[in-house]
């Protein structure tokens, strides 16, 4: 599509929106990642056990009730009775139990770790069985589109998928778009729209389709949320979605992690020189240039809109003060080049990003500037993620993260996982953070919610990260398009623009 404004009925929608834009390796497939990135978002094409709703809040989706035992190693899920996929075969429990189990063996999407297996009971019951007591599996039940067992085929499924969400994929021209279908035997909320079209674009040409009239929505990059485009505005959404830096906290000693990636670096090492990092970049400065201002400055990586959410206890900006404690820590420019040294090693690291991602080169390059008046030489270094990974455990990475689910601390803090695969990369080896969070796996969700917080606050004084902020989500919405704004879900990472897509509906007779 393209070349001008391109018309089509008011039933259809065209978009182009990252949290599905990007083209999935495996296809439509949930067993290798398809709807999910932080926290479960929509995969329109299949079912989902829970969902959460506008306040964040679970809600039934194939669940009609669900019991969790009092050591929150067993959670038991009572399924609908009345769901068909889109061949007309009966959606079981077995689904359920076979979707779980496999995507635990595969490990490409949800985090499944604490469950041993899933059973089912008949076929209206499924048992999750742990393997440690875990109160935040509730999350993992909105995480896995539900697939059937009987005819997938690892090989085949992504290109054909079989679900019981409200669409059924009806074509996928590789490279280009894909097309949905409503689903006429769904047994939720009837969407608005009867056909889904999602061109897949990079940046600058989802701009240029939006210019040209031929999509409804699309998602574009914040250097372009000043521009007005007739026919459209602008919507955009605050997201718990936060980049930050990793900084190793361990000294480079020789050690490798189990794939024999080199862990540690004697400048970060340092904690005076994290400190010093996180006191004296101006974040403020940094959101105005990497995100045009459509951003939340975050000191801590914990996004405000969540209940672990806490304030941090430092200001930042403060050049004089880092400096200070750098040079109380033995770091001196000695042979007056402008960086600072120790002990005949140089204050000087390199922060990898992804090249895809022109927020993180803009932070990465921001943050170089900045560290340059504290002494500190940083060197941003764009590629892709294969370039990345043999230096993410020795060198700066800026990371993007944003969970509903407070598991996200696990991940990002605690010992035992350190430096497997992309969990706590920064290597920070902290027992206090491990107690804390052994003690909010075994306390009820809502009420584990102040533990997970002391959690990232004691993982956190030690610097780990030098976090940067929240990013929000901007669109071009036509005119003649409503996506219901006051029941959007919360932005994890990824977002999760099609959330809500039950309640979006033309408000004009007269299409794109």
């Amino acid at each position: 599509m393209g070349g001008g404004s391109t018309e089509h009925a008011p039933n259809e929608l065209v978009a182009c929106v990252a949290a599905h834009g990007e083209e999935p390796e495996y296809g439509f497939d949930p067993m290798h990642g398809w709807g999910y990135h932080d926290s479960g978002t929509e995969p329109l094409i299949q079912s989902t056990i829970l969902k959460r709703d506008a306040n964040n809040t679970f809600v039934n989706d194939l669940a009609t009730n669900y019991t969790i035992s009092d050591d929150y190693k067993t959670y038991t899920v009572e399924i609908r009775d009345d769901v068909k996929f889109s061949d007309g075969s009966q959606l079981t429990a077995g689904d359920v139990a076979f979707s779980y189990n496999t995507a635990k063996e595969f490990g490409e999407g949800a985090d499944l770790s604490s469950m041993n297996n899933a059973t089912a009971e008949g076929d209206t019951t499924v048992v999750f069985h742990l393997n440690k007591s875990d109160s935040t599996f509730i999350n993992k039940l909105t995480d896995v589109g539900i697939v059937p067992e009987a005819n997938y085929n690892n090989e085949t499924y992504g290109q054909n998928p079989i679900g019981s969400g409200p669409y059924k994929l009806a074509q996928w021209d590789k490279g280009q778009q894909f097309i949905l279908e409503k689903n006429p035997d769904y047994y939720g909320q009837e969407p608005y729209f009867d056909k889904i079209t999602n061109l897949f674009l990079d940046p600058d040409a989802a701009f240029a389709a939006v210019k040209n009239g031929d999509v409804d929505i699309a998602e574009v990059q914040l250097a372009y949320a000043n521009e007005t485009v007739p026919g459209y505005h602008l919507e955009y959404f605050d997201s718990i979605d936060v980049r930050g830096i990793s900084l190793p906290t361990q000294m480079n000693t020789g050690k490798v992690s189990e794939d024999n990636i080199t862990i540690g670096n004697d400048v970060t090492g340092d904690p005076a020189i994290r400190e010093a990092l996180n006191i004296g970049i101006n974040r403020e400065e940094l959101l105005e240039g990497a995100f045009n201002g459509f951003g939340n400055v975050s000191y801590n990586g914990v996004a405000s809109q969540l209940p672990w959410a806490f304030d941090s206890t430092f200001e930042d900006g403060k050049v004089d003060e880092a400096k200070a404690i750098l040079a109380e820590a033995g770091w001196n420019d000695t042979d007056g080049d402008g960086i600072l040294e120790k002990n005949g090693t140089k204050a000087s690291f390199s922060v990898y990003y992804n090249s895809k991602a022109t927020e993180r080169q803009a932070i990465a390059v921001a943050v170089s500037e900045q560290a340059k008046e504290l002494g500190i030489e940083i060197t941003p270094v764009g590629g892709s993620w294969d370039d990345i990974d043999p230096n993410k455990y020795s060198q700066g990475v800026v990371w993007g993260f944003g969970s509903a689910d407070p598991y996200e601390i696990e991940h990002q803090y605690d010992s035992r996982v350190a430096c497997v695969g992309y969990d706590n990369p920064e290597a920070l080896n902290d027992s206090s953070v491990d107690s804390l969070i052994d003690s909010a796996m075994v306390q009820d969700v809502n009420g584990s919610y102040s533990t997970w917080s002391q959690a990232a606050q004691q993982a956190t004084s030690n610097y780990p990260f030098l976090w940067v902020g929240t990013v929000d989500y901007a669109y071009f919405v036509s005119d003649s398009l409503d996506i219901s704004n006051s029941t959007h879900l919360i932005y994890p990472h990824g977002g999760d623009i099609w959330g809500n897509i039950y309640d979006w509906a033309r408000i004009n007779a007269t299409a794109k």
